[in-house]
C-alpha cells in the first residue's frame, strides 16, 4: 500500500499546481458538513468511482486508507487536489478529465472528511428476492438458433449504462447491447461456451445464452452489493453445473447453479489475516479462476491473504483446502500450462504462486516495489529467460516478466527475471497472445492524455538482455474522437484467431467513444467501431479465450 507519507506528499506537489478557477473554487467551497441530500450524493459517487480501490469501510487496499485519521491530516484542499489531478500511481484525474464537475469534486472531498457509513448485510433471503429466471432451462433452444461464430463474440462492457454490448469479431457488428447491473467488471464464459456471466460492481450477476436468435440474458441474480468476481465450474463432469461469485460487500462468495443462478450456498470470507493473524471486517473476494486439475474454485480473499480451493464436488459438505498468501489479493491468470495460477497482492508489491494440481502457495515474488495490476497477464516464450507470466504496474511504466518453467528454465522459474518499461504510470492491462509475437501494454490511467490515449506494443523476439524499445500505438489519435474528453485506451484482447487486437476507447459518459481494432502483423488499423450505444467502454472479453484462459 502507498505509504501515508508518500501520499501526501503527491497531494501536496499537486496542490501547488492547482488553477486559478479550482483554487478559488476551493476557498469558496472549504470543509463543511454534507446535509442528508449531499451526503446520499457522495455515497453514490464513492460506490461508482473509488470504493473498488479504497474499501468500503474505507479501509484501503489498491489505493490508499481514507479512514478519517488519515484524510483529517490530509485536509479539505488536499484532496480537492488529489480528486482534480490524481497521480501516475492509479488514482485518475476526475477533475482534470472531466468526470467530475468542481461541484461533485467539492462533496466527495468534504465526505471523505466524514465517518463511512456500514452498508447492510446481503445473505440467502436478500439474493433468492432478487433472483429471476427469465427463461427456463427448458424453454430455452435445443441448438444453436443464429449464424454467429460465438467463439469469436466479445462481450464488451459499458461501464456507465449499466450494459454490456456482444459484439460480433467477424463482421464488427453490434449483436445486442444486453442490459446488466452499473459497471460490468468482467465477463466470464462456461465451459460449454454457450452462457456468458456477467458480473456488475452492484453484485448483480447476468447469464446471457449465446444460442439464442438474438443472444440475451436468460437468468439473474444479485449477490451483494457490491462485488467483482464471477465464474464457472470447468472440470470435466461438472461442466456448467455451478457458477460462482465473490463479494466485495458483504465479504462472502456464493455458489449458485448453473442453469439457473439459484443461489445454493453463501459463505463469509470475514476473519483474521495470514501474516498477524488479526481480524478484519471486511476481506473482500476478489479473483475467481476455475482449477483444471480438480473440482475446485480458487477463490482469493483480499485484505487477509487467503487463497482458498473450494471443492465444489459436494456442497452440502464443502472442503476448502486455505492457502496462506500475501495479503491485498487482486487479480491474475494461469501460466502458460494451466497448472499455476499467478495473483498480484498489488499493496504488498508481490505476485503470489499457486500450484492448482498440488494446491500449495508456490512463490511469493517482489516485483520491484511497485503495484502489479495484470488483469489475467500475458503469457510468452521469451528469447533469454524462456516462458514467462507477465504483469504491468500501476505505479510506474515498469512491466514485470516472471519466469514459469521450473523443468526447462530452472533458474528463472518463479523469479522477476527481467523488465520492461512502457509508456509510463497507471499502467492496467497487458496482452499477447501464442500466435502472436508483439505484447500489448496499456496506461490509461495516467493523467497525460498522449499517454492514456496510447499503447504501447513490444515485439517479442527483439527481446533480450537490454531494455528493448516500443513501438508506441496512438489508439485515440486513430479513434477520431468527436466532442472533446480525455479519451482512455484500455484493455487490449486479441480475436480467436490472434491474428487482431482490440482496444476500448473509454471517454466520459456524455462523450463519444470508440473501439479500435489493430491487424497484430503489421500494427495497422483496420476497423473504428462507432455507434451511439458504445457509452464508456471497458473491457472485452472474446468467447474463446476467455473460456480457454488464452493470455
Amino acid at each position: 500500500m502507498m505509504g501515508f507519507s508518500r501520499f501526501s506528499k503527491q497531494l501536496s506537489v499537486a496542490a501547488m499546481a492547482l488553477p486559478l478557477t479550482v483554487a478559488a473554487f476551493s476557498a469558496v467551497a472549504g470543509e463543511r458538513v454534507l446535509n442528508d441530500e449531499e451526503f446520499a450524493k457522495a455515497k453514490g459517487i464513492f460506490f461508482e468511482r473509488c470504493a473498488g480501490c479504497h474499501g468500503v469501510l474505507r479501509n484501503g487496499a489498491t489505493g490508499p486508507a481514507l479512514t478519517t485519521d488519515v484524510t483529517k491530516e490530509l485536509g479539505y484542499d488536499g484532496a480537492v487536489s488529489f480528486i482534480t489531478y490524481g497521480s501516475p500511481a492509479g488514482m485518475p484525474n476526475w477533475g482534470t478529465s472531466g468526470e467530475l464537475t468542481d461541484d461533485e469534486i467539492d462533496l466527495m472531498a468534504n465526505y471523505v472528511m466524514m465517518e463511512p457509513p456500514v452498508p447492510p448485510e446481503w445473505g440467502l433471503p436478500e439474493m433468492k428476492n432478487t433472483w429471476k429466471v427469465l427463461v427456463a432451462p427448458e424453454d430455452r433452444p435445443t441448438q444453436k438458433m443464429n449464424d454467429y461464430n460465438i467463439d469469436n463474440i466479445f462481450s464488451v462492457t459499458l461501464r456507465d449504462t449499466g450494459e454490456v454490448a456482444l459484439i460480433d469479431g467477424d463482421t464488427y457488428e453490434i449483436i445486442n447491447v444486453v442490459k446488466t447491473g452499473y459497471a460490468v467488471h468482467i465477463s466470464r464464459v462456461s465451459a460449454s461456451g454457450r452462457y456468458i456471466f456477467v458480473i456488475a460492481r452492484d453484485a448483480k450477476v447476468d447469464m446471457i445464452d449465446l444460442w439464442m436468435e438474438k443472444p440475451d440474458v436468460v437468468a439473474e441474480v444479485r449477490v451483494g452489493l457490491e462485488a467483482r468476481s464471477v465464474e464457472t465450474s470447468k472440470f470435466p463432469g461438472y461442466e456448467d453445473k455451478y457458477a460462482v461469485a465473490g463479494s466485495y460487500w458483504p465479504p462472502q462468495y456464493t455458489i449458485m447453479d448453473g442453469d439457473t443462478l439459484e443461489p445454493l450456498r453463501v459463505v463469509s470470507t470475514r476473519g483474521m489475516t495470514s501474516d498477524t493473524g488479526e481480524y478484519h471486517p471486511e476481506p473482500r473476494v476478489a479473483s475467481i479462476v476455475a482449477s483444471h486439475f480438480h473440482p475446485e474454485f480458487v477463490v482469493n480473499v483480499k485484505e487477509t491473504g487467503h487463497t482458498l480451493m473450494i471443492d465444489y464436488s459436494n456442497l452440502d459438505a464443502l472442503k476448502v483446502t486455505d492457502i496462506a498468501t500475501d495479503r491485498f489479493l487482486h487479480d491474475g491468470g494461469f501460466d502458460s500450462t494451466g497448472r499455476y495460477f499467478m495473483v498480484a497482492a498489488n499493496a504488498m508489491n508481490k505476485v503470489d504462486v499457486i500450484d492448482t494440481k498440488e494446491d500449495r502457495l508456490v512463490a511469493s515474488i517482489d516485483t520491484d516495489g511497485v503495484k502489479p495490476h495484470p488483469g489475467r497477464g500475458a503469457n510468452f516464450v521469451h528469447p533469454l529467460y524462456g516462458p514467462v507470466w507477465a504483469t504491468s504496474h500501476l505505479g510506474d511504466d515498469s512491466i514485470a516478466l516472471i519466469g514459469t518453467d521450473p523443468e526447462g528454465h530452472p533458474d528463472q522459474a518463479w523469479k522477476l527475471a527481467g523488465q520492461l518499461f512502457g509508456l509510463g504510470g497507471g499502467q492496467l492491462f497487458i496482452k499477447t497472445h501464442p500466435n502472436s509475437n508483439h505484447l500489448y501494454v496499456d496506461a490509461p490511467l495516467n493523467p497525460d492524455s498522449d499517454l492514456s490515449g496510447s499503447v504501447a506494443v513490444f515485439n517479442i523476439d527483439e527481446m533480450g538482455a537490454g531494455e528493448p524499445e516500443f513501438t508506441t500505438l496512438p489508439i485515440a489519435e486513430w479513434a477520431n474522437i468527436e466532442g472533446g474528453g480525455q479519451p482512455r485506451v484500455v484493455q487490449p484482447e486479441f480475436n480467436m484467431a490472434g491474428d487482431q487486437v482490440w482496444f476500448s476507447v473509454w471517454n466520459g459518459k456524455d462523450k463519444q467513444s470508440a473501439i479500435v481494432v489493430v491487424d497484430d502483423k503489421t500494427l495497422e488499423l483496420i476497423k473504428v467501431i462507432k455507434d451511439p450505444r458504445l457509452i464508456t467502454p471497458t473491457g472485452k472479453f472474446n468467447v474463446y479465450n476467455t473460456r480457454n484462459d488464452v493470455y
